[in-house]
């Protein structure tokens, strides 16, 4: 009786009290949930466990764990609600390091996401908190054999020359030996044993080792003043082909050698393999590779390889910014500007804040890169927050590529056999393919044609799920949606009146193609945007068989215009540069100006004269005339006033805030009453605007409208957008999303 009340005693006293956050990444549900766990594993802060809730299986991670010596039933009369019994624990250790779960709680505050999105964005698919994670690739090994026992007594024949086989080397892979059944008996004589090592499954291109290029004395004036100074954030601007690939090269180097780690951020998949090549080269063996194109067992692998300690550098797109890298000492975002390292779903994190935020917590210093700085970092640097660095010379002596602007509305510029090609342009092509060179061809928009109409009607071919206009893609005779993947065949007929006479308008990457073929048959092409990006290392053997000189013109969208070093390339042409201008956006003119930039950037970049040619139907506009001059400070001096005018960042800060619902109505009620308690409460803080239906209103049977708030101070509004959050949660049939510092809305 006496060991049963122990045994009792020990029990009650082991009893856990566990608060855990949901998978569902749901505003409503953004809150610890309370349960109990009796078993014997020593579970922890950061465990994945899996529970029953709301009568499914889920997946919770673990926030808080304390013992208790009050029974389950004193506990539920306490708290006056049920506890439910954790069913299982999955980890066996905390998923993520004290440093990444201080960032998580960071990036959760800052751009008011639910905690759980934040974690299940953080960390790959095998380790995120959610229930897909039990399906997700696990460790793979391979499977060695080792001589332990060399003596050859009481074998036969063919089991002594297996033996000395797999002494002959330190080990075998298990598979080179085909005899299974002396492999058996070896073992179970205790000859040999098995030894299991981990396979990675990512195959990391072998480059020879390279030693470190002598700097300019622009390039070396850059370096020490970035290392010498106490600045945290850096902005280097520099122009295009200035070197600074190098420049990060030297200071990783650097950073290095003082025994911490390098996280070195590139903005776009295709510019990747460039950025590891350059790494790879200079840091044999210490580079590891995250990006959103690895498949799950490769990003799972690196991931591991990454916490383990095994590598000190990491190259990847966006989502590498929660590497779980120890000791950071620095942090580079090449090509700063691109809006690419700002999440479109939720969290709406930006990987330059999630930079800085990281840089606070590890001590680190942050180098952001850019020929064309956005204008929020640029005006950060004019004003003493950032320390701004520049390059203002290219390393090639030809220097900057000679430009020139192709007014398109003037019809004697216009090729007499393409309506697409200028004189200008066709006549810059030739010469490239005589002079056995090699060209650029941009257009930012993929497809054949942007749009398909009935001539007799007027019927326009649109996506069911969007309402916008469907995109023809040639090669496979089908209309395409650029915004929720739908496709569907084209048919032969108008489906509203039932005329063959269907016209295909405006062009896109496919066409540009098509048309090179037509003017230049003896021109070897390769085309690269999002559609031939499919499949799986697409991007990587275009770039590099374009590096190869495999075919003299690439045709391609914005993924073309960045980072890339061509030493060939001669001539860049930008087929419709005003692609873009007319968005109703506050950022167009930027974007309009960066991409061109970047473009004509390309161009001459080592021991040869480049050129350019940019051809546009609004020859006159200052976004398109100062990229063509290059000319950074100029377009910054203008765009600033005209935002200034206008109270857009970085004079104010945005948030937009998103309704949506299946339910037409109760949106737009919602919403509605929603602006009106915003305005009554941010009267002096934030000006309200909307709401208004966005560029997609209506997509895969959901409505949608937004608020758009700026605003200057963020403390000040942080607590009522929190409180606007939790009364919308409330109301059933709409959801809420907040996005803080959208790019678009």
């Amino acid at each position: 009786m006496v060991f049963f009340l122990i045994y009792i005693s020990y029990i009650i006293k082991s009893m856990k009290l566990i608060e855990l956050l949901i998978e569902r990444a749901s505003y409503s549900l953004n809150r610890p949930f309370t349960y109990i766990y009796n078993g014997k594993k020593d579970i922890q802060t950061g465990f994945r466990v899996e529970v029953e809730f709301n009568h499914q299986d889920l997946v919770g991670y673990v926030v808080g764990v304390k013992e208790t010596d009050k029974s389950k039933a004193e506990l539920e009369e306490e708290l006056g609600f049920a506890i439910e019994e954790i069913k299982d624990v999955i980890d066996e250790a905390p998923l993520l390091n004290d440093e990444l779960i201080q960032l998580s709680k960071m990036i959760s505050e800052h751009y008011l996401s639910p905690t759980i999105a934040v974690l299940q964005t953080m960390l790959p698919t095998s380790l995120s908190p959610k229930s897909s994670s039990k399906n997700g690739p696990k460790i793979a090994y391979n499977q060695y054999l080792r001589c332990i026992d060399p003596k050859e007594d009481n074998l036969t024949a063919k089991q002594i020359e297996v033996l000395r086989l797999i002494n002959s080397v330190d080990k075998v892979l298990k598979r080179e030996i085909k005899s299974v059944s002396i492999v058996k008996k070896l073992l179970e004589l205790h000859k040999i044993e098995e030894v299991l090592e981990e396979k990675r499954r990512l195959e990391i291109p072998h480059y020879e080792e390279e030693e470190k290029h002598p700097l300019t004395e622009d390039q070396q004036k850059v370096v020490d003043e970035f290392l010498s100074s106490e600045d945290k954030v850096f902005l280097l601007e520099g122009v295009t082909g200035s070197g600074k690939s190098e420049v990060y090269l030297h200071i990783s180097d650097y950073i290095l050698k003082e025994g911490k780690t390098v996280l070195m951020l590139v903005p776009e998949i295709s510019l990747t393999p460039m950025m590891v090549e350059y790494f790879l080269k200079r840091f044999k063996g210490d580079v590891a590779i995250l990006h959103s194109e690895l498949t799950p067992a490769e990003k799972y692998d690196e991931y591991r390889k990454i916490a383990s300690g095994e590598a000190h550098v990491v190259v990847g797109a966006r989502s590498a910014i929660f590497a779980p890298l120890k000791n950071i000492g620095l942090i580079i975002l090449d090509e700063e500007h691109t809006e690419s390292y700002k999440q479109d779903v939720s969290p709406y994190y930006h990987a330059r804040e999630v930079a800085i935020m990281r840089s606070e917590i590890n001590g680190a210093k942050v180098l952001l890169g850019s020929a064309t700085p956005s204008l929020e970092s640029r005006a950060r640097a004019q004003n003493h927050i950032y320390h701004l660095l520049t390059l203002t010379k290219r390393i090639s002596d030809f220097g900057l590529p000679k430009t020139t602007i192709v007014n398109m509305l003037d019809y004697h510029n216009i090729d007499n056999n393409s309506y697409i090609f200028s004189h200008k342009m066709r006549t810059a092509i030739q010469k490239v393919l005589d002079n056995k060179e090699q060209a650029i061809l941009l257009i930012n928009r993929r497809g054949f044609s942007t749009h398909v109409s009935c001539r007799k009607c007027g019927y326009v071919f649109k996506c069911p799920n969007c309402g916008i206009a469907l995109t023809y893609h040639k090669k496979d005779n089908m209309l395409k949606c650029h915004h929720c993947d739908h496709v569907e065949l084209l048919g032969e007929t108008c489906p509203e009146c039932g005329s063959k006479y269907l016209m295909k308008t405006g062009f896109g990457t496919e066409r540009i193609e098509e048309e090179v073929h037509k003017l230049f048959p003896e021109a070897r092409t390769l085309r690269l945007d999002s559609d031939t990006a499919k499949i799986r290392t697409k991007i990587a053997k275009t770039v590099t068989a374009f590096a190869r000189k495999e075919a003299d013109i690439l045709v391609g969208t914005q993924m073309i215009a960045k980072g890339h070093d061509f030493e060939d390339v001669t001539l860049v042409g930008i087929v419709l540069a005003d692609i873009g201008l007319n968005m109703p956006s506050y950022r167009s003119s930027e974007r309009a100006f960066q991409l061109i930039t970047q473009a004509v950037g390309r161009s001459g970049r080592k021991n040869k004269k480049g050129e350019a040619i940019i051809q546009t139907y609004m020859p006159d506009h200052y976004a398109i005339t100062m990229a063509a001059r290059q000319d950074y400070e100029l377009f910054y001096r203008k765009e600033m006033s005209l935002r200034k005018l206008q109270n857009y960042p970085p004079y104010c800060y945005l948030a937009s805030i998103t309704i949506q619902g299946k339910n037409e109505e109760r949106v737009v009620e919602t919403i509605y009453s929603l602006a009106t308690d915003l305005t009554e409460k941010l009267s002096d803080k934030a000006t309200v605007l909307g709401p208004i239906s966005p560029y997609i209103a209506y997509q895969n049977d959901v409505h949608r409208r937004v608020i758009l708030l700026k605003y200057r101070d963020v403390k000040e509004i942080n607590k009522t957008l929190n409180d606007a959050i939790k009364v919308v949660s409330s109301i059933s049939g709409v959801t809420i999303q907040v996005n803080i510092d959208p790019y678009d809305f």
